[in-house]
């Protein structure tokens, strides 16, 4: 690598090129901001505030509990599994502060995934939001639970100072538990038992979020208080957020994206949360006028929806002074619509699990448009040939390989896994994202896809998210997907799955899309076959599930083919 970096540029002034990762834990964080701001609200959920000393009282004696009551242990693994609530945030920072590792669930996963979690950390205690109780097991078996503190999320609501109608498994009422393996969130904290202080260090293993993964079962990403810490001083400085931003919570606290940005940034910045129990355009366009919301981390996917809303339209929603995420390339159409109409630059970035979400970003006073940005504050990120790992010049599309403070310790006692995961290069460990990019003279990166998601038409590579992009400039497409199918005479053909506006709706055919492809992109990039749908299936974060679509439409030809 040059000793000088292109990106070094085009650094946003007054940040550090190197990152110094605060030795403290996310608790000593939480205790600072209930020392400096006491009455400040850490949490605004449905109506009701939750202050800092409020929060910080109920997570010292939920975790008071968690070991006098359940026997928790200091490395222990517990669960959980909740949707966005204040309940979520308490039961986060109190296995932390009863030495115990959070493993987050997703609210969605089926009885098995559960278990598979439960099983695969060794998992014994969770924490469950009374709906979800279904998908948790126990018993003494692999995979079986000992206990779980139970939560009902109108417990931490205020209807009557809420100007939106919640959902019913929000309000609905708290449910008798008639299991004595099952604990009330509530009735524990209302004990107040006081916890042991513990030596905690930063070092300590603090989060095992699961990544999905693209074969066999979800792996377990080891990350420690340091890790995140890592990934929040960095992006705290980057994008020059402070102790009086208002952040909107909404990405899902269970995924890497919401946990950082949504839960963990506003504790270590002593700010404050304004938390979304599910995503609801209108809503949000609400909660931002109402509390001046001024940060906002989001996937392109929940942005267009917002602002394409009509409350958007009649919403004062000039508070907000920052857009940003990835997980997705924003379509040049809508940043430019926000750019004109909001004055809003959407600063992209490129995190994954196993970094702690923030990795890469773009500089806010010089970003590029579908572009992952630089390496940030200590990172160092390459492009490398996925079977030599030998480093490519500018331009080249290859692997993109990286290390840095906030890169995880390796995936849970899963050795394999981390030897296709990490390689040497020069005598340094760097991680293998698997994702194909680019980087451009500038020192900007620039994704291509998913190792495995390059289209090959008759010899001709396609990137589907290139076409995709193209695609969002079309005035009837409210969004498109670009999937491989099978074909016989080409390989592969490229195959869009696109959603009209809602008013263009049987006013657009398969063959206007063709033919409007074909005149902005050459005939090979172009898809041959348009499919129209009522919506794309998303992940819990927003994205758009490629490959689940992909998988679907390639079996239906096969089983055509082969009836």
């Amino acid at each position: 690598m040059n000793a000088r970096p292109p990106h070094f540029r085009f650094w946003p002034k007054g940040v550090a090129r190197e990152l110094r990762v605060p030795r403290a834990t996310l608790l000593d964080y939480l205790d600072t901001a209930a020392r400096r701001y006491p009455d400040k609200p850490a949490i605004v959920y449905c109506g009701a505030a939750t202050s800092y000393a409020q929060l910080r009282q109920r997570v010292d004696a939920l975790a008071g509990y968690l070991q006098q009551r359940l026997g928790v242990a200091p490395g222990d693994r517990v669960l959980l599994a909740s949707q966005n609530s204040p309940q979520f945030v308490t039961a986060f920072y109190a296995v932390l502060r009863a030495g115990a590792v959070v493993v987050p669930v997703n609210p969605m996963s089926k009885a098995a995934e559960v278990r598979h979690y439960a099983a695969d950390s060794s998992a014994r205690i969770a924490f469950v939001a009374q709906e979800l109780l279904p998908a948790l097991a126990f018993g003494e078996g692999e995979g079986e639970l000992r206990a779980a503190l139970v939560h009902a999320y109108v417990d931490a609501t205020d209807a009557s100072a809420s100007d939106d109608t919640l959902p019913d498994w929000v309000t609905a009422p708290r449910a008798p538990l008639a299991d004595a393996r099952l604990h009330g969130f509530e009735q524990a904290i209302a004990l107040g038992l006081a916890p042991a202080a513990l030596p905690l260090s930063p070092d300590d293993l603090a989060v095992l979020p699961y990544t999905s993964g693209t074969t066999g079962h979800p792996k377990g990403c080891m990350h420690t208080h340091a890790t995140l810490l890592a990934s929040l001083a960095s992006s705290a400085v980057w994008k020059q957020l402070h102790v009086e931003t208002v952040t909107l919570a909404v990405a899902p606290l269970f995924h890497m994206l919401g946990l950082q940005n949504g839960m963990n940034l506003p504790m270590f910045l002593g700010a404050t949360a304004v938390m979304m129990p599910r995503w609801d355009p209108a809503m949000a366009a609400r909660l931002i006028e109402h509390h001046a919301v001024t940060a906002w981390s989001a996937p392109p996917a929940m942005v267009i929806d917002l602002f394409s809303h009509p409350e958007a339209e009649r919403r004062d929603l000039s508070s907000l002074a920052l857009l940003s995420g990835g997980g997705a390339a924003m379509p040049e159409a809508v940043a430019a619509m926000l750019s004109q109409r909001h004055g809003l630059s959407y600063n992209e970035g490129y995190g994954l699990t196993e970094t702690a979400s923030f990795l890469h970003a773009n500089p806010p006073a010089r970003g590029k448009r579908q572009c992952l940005g630089m390496p940030t504050q200590g990172v160092d990120s390459r492009i490398v040939d996925p079977v030599t790992f030998e480093e490519l010049p500018a331009g080249e599309v290859g692997e993109l390989v990286t290390r840095g403070a906030q890169l995880m310790k390796g995936y849970w006692r899963n050795p394999e896994a981390d030897r296709e995961a990490f390689i040497e290069i020069g005598g340094r460990r760097f991680f293998r994202t698997g994702d194909l990019a680019s980087m451009d003279e500038d020192g900007y990166f620039f994704l291509r896809d998913r190792l495995k998601r390059m289209i090959n038409a008759s010899g001709y590579k396609v990137w589907p998210t290139e076409v995709e992009n193209a695609m969002y400039e079309h005035p009837a497409i409210h969004e498109a997907c670009v999937i491989a199918v099978p074909d016989g005479r080409r390989g592969e053909s490229v195959k869009a799955l696109v959603v009209l506006k809602p008013q263009e709706r049987g006013r657009i055919g398969e063959d206007d899309i063709v033919t409007w492809c074909r005149e902005r992109m050459a005939v090979y990039k172009a898809p041959r076959v348009v499919e129209f749908l009522e919506s794309l299936p998303k992940s819990g974060t927003g994205k758009i599930l490629w490959r689940e679509l992909q998988e679907a439409h390639r079996a239906a030809a096969q089983e055509q083919a082969h009836p």
